[in-house]
């Protein structure tokens, strides 16, 4: 395998696994809370399973290319957060923006909550992962 791909698979594996973590916290503390109290009526009474899987498997892949880069050597980590956040900001807003367009009632609130949690989870995985990897593959003589 050559170092470019292991790069982009390590890089994809650490992102699934901080990005996972921290959107199961965020759910299960604030968004079923949130979307209980807002959108109850239009929750599914169990979660789709393998839509979930398919969203984070495609997902997690748009913040490695967006956000962690780690076939750029040259970009700063300023770069890579930028990036993951618009990455974010505009994934979630698709979503948001089109349940308030088309959903009767979805609330306001629902939808700026879920722009501003992809941006920022986006970033903050990104800056995460970024970090990590550079210590890691320093260490291993490897460049980031």
């Amino acid at each position: 395998m050559n170092v470019r791909t292991r790069n982009w698979l390590l890089s994809y594996a650490v992102t699934a696994v901080i990005f996972a973590v921290i959107d199961v916290a965020w759910i299960t503390i604030v968004a079923n809370r949130q979307y209980e109290s807002q959108i109850g009526d239009l929750l599914a009474p169990s979660v789709n399973l393998a839509g979930a899987v398919v969203f984070y498997l495609v997902y997690v892949a748009g913040i490695v290319h967006y956000g962690v880069q780690p076939n750029h050597q040259a970009a700063t980590l300023r770069q890579r957060v930028l990036g993951a956040a618009l990455f974010g900001f505009f994934s979630y807003a698709t979503w948001a923006l089109t349940a308030l367009a088309v959903l009767k009632d979805f609330p306001v609130l629902v939808a700026l909550t879920d722009i501003a949690w992809g941006a920022a989870v986006c970033s903050a995985v990104t800056w995460l992962t970024a970090t990590l990897l550079r210590r890691v593959l320093s260490r291993a003589g490897t460049p980031a």
